[in-house]
Order: structure tokens, then C-alpha cells, then sequence
């Protein structure tokens, strides 16, 4: 990896936390300690599920300054710090990329299928082949790597390695006997996400909606 750049556990949440909200809320990014803290321990598009203290988070986040991935900002008329990531500069690629180890980092190794999916909360990522492009500088600078079928899962994963060992690359073990399921049928934790990600769609053309409303004075009807 360049310049061997690691995080701790508790950095690696907090990270992807700053890039889910700057991508999904920018109205309330950046963020306070507390709206991190939040973000952290949220029980939705989080694996594993965490309760850090504000202490731990503001540890993440001191770790992530030093590390030139975070800096503390001081908006107008704000009375609290606020954080924002710098991964985009820092690591030198692009928000898309940072979007995928922002995933990967807060919900560990994700098939292609799923990662493209859930990733999609953040940014549009419109084909498998634009995945793939994506994905290709991040595994030539081994930020991420591919892992093949086996240990416990019939298809591919890819995952970060900004923090090794942040999630298992194990699954558990397949019960034998009964018929193998449909590879290709989607999951019904797959057919969540795309449900999360129709509703960030949605919510984030409502706000364009409306902001497009105030600057033509047109009340919205409804």
C-alpha cells in the first residue's frame, strides 16, 4: 500500500462515516463530535454494530488528523468544532473510489453485486463495468483486494485494506446436505439495500426539488 498507511478500527468506522454523511447529508456536513459519534453507532449500513463513546470518536478523529485524512473546521457562526474527511486528497483518488472504501470499511467484504449496490447510497455507479474501473487503481495500490470464492462464500469479495483485520474474511460454515441456493438469486439482505438506496435517490431529488423551487419562487404543490 502506499506509503503504508493504516488505520486503527475505531479511525477506519469514523472515516467512512465522514464520506457516507458529506456524500448522503451535505447539509449537515461537516460534522460535530456528537453527529459523528451518531454516524458511528448507527444500526443501519453497519457491520459490525458499535456504542463508542464520544472519548473513542474523537480519538478516531484525532488519529485521522494526524494522519492527514481529516482536519477540524470552524464554519460561521458555529459555536462547536466540526469535522470533515481530506481522503480524496490524501489518498489521491477520487470521491467515487473513497465511496467504496467508505463501504467496505463501515460493512466489511461485499460481493461486486452488493458493493456497487450499497455503495450507490453515495454515488452513482451505473454499470458493473464502471465498478470495475473503479476498483482497478484501488487494487493496483492495494487499497483493496479481491477475494476468491471459498472460506465460507460461493462468490467473489472484495475488500479494504486500509485497516487488515477489520472484519473476518471468513464466513461461517455451510450446513451439508439440501440443495445449493441460487447464486444468482438476491439475497434479502441485498433487496434491502436496494430499498435504502431507492429512498437515498428519492430524498436526494426532493431536496434538489425544492431548491429549485425557492430559486424560481414556485411553491411546490402538495
Amino acid at each position: 500500500m502506499d506509503g503504508e498507511l493504516r488505520l486503527e478500527p475505531y479511525e477506519a468506522r469514523v472515516l467512512g462515516v465522514l464520506v457516507e454523511k458529506a456524500l448522503t447529508t451535505p447539509e449537515q456536513y461537516p460534522l460535530t463530535l456528537n453527529a459523528a459519534v451518531s454516524g458511528a453507532n448507527q444500526k443501519v449500513n453497519r457491520d459490525p454494530l458499535l456504542a463508542l463513546s464520544d472519548d473513542e470518536v474523537s480519538e478516531a478523529l484525532d488519529g485521522l488528523i494526524d494522519k492527514e485524512l481529516g482536519r477540524k473546521v470552524f464554519p460561521g457562526n458555529s459555536r462547536v468544532d466540526k469535522f470533515c474527511h481530506t481522503g480524496t486528497s490524501t489518498l489521491k483518488i477520487e470521491i467515487a473510489q473513497l465511496a467504496l472504501l467508505a463501504e467496505l470499511m463501515m460493512r466489511g467484504p461485499q460481493t461486486p453485486a452488493e458493493l456497487r449496490t450499497r455503495a450507490g447510497r453515495m454515488v452513482p455507479i451505473e454499470s458493473p463495468e464502471r465498478l470495475a474501473e473503479l476498483l482497478a487503481p484501488l487494487e493496483q495500490r492495494c487499497l483493496v483486494e479481491r477475494i476468491a470464492p471459498g472460506r465460507g462464500f460461493r462468490a467473489e469479495r472484495v475488500a479494504q485494506r486500509l485497516c487488515p483485520g477489520l472484519h473476518p474474511l471468513d464466513g461461517p460454515v455451510e450446513a451439508s446436505g439440501g440443495a445449493p441456493d441460487d447464486p444468482h438469486a438476491p439475497s434479502r439482505a441485498t433487496l434491502a439495500d436496494r430499498l435504502q438506496t431507492l429512498e437515498a435517490t428519492v430524498a436526494r431529488l426532493e431536496r434538489q426539488l425544492r431548491l429549485l423551487s425557492d430559486k424560481l419562487g414556485e411553491p411546490l404543490d402538495g
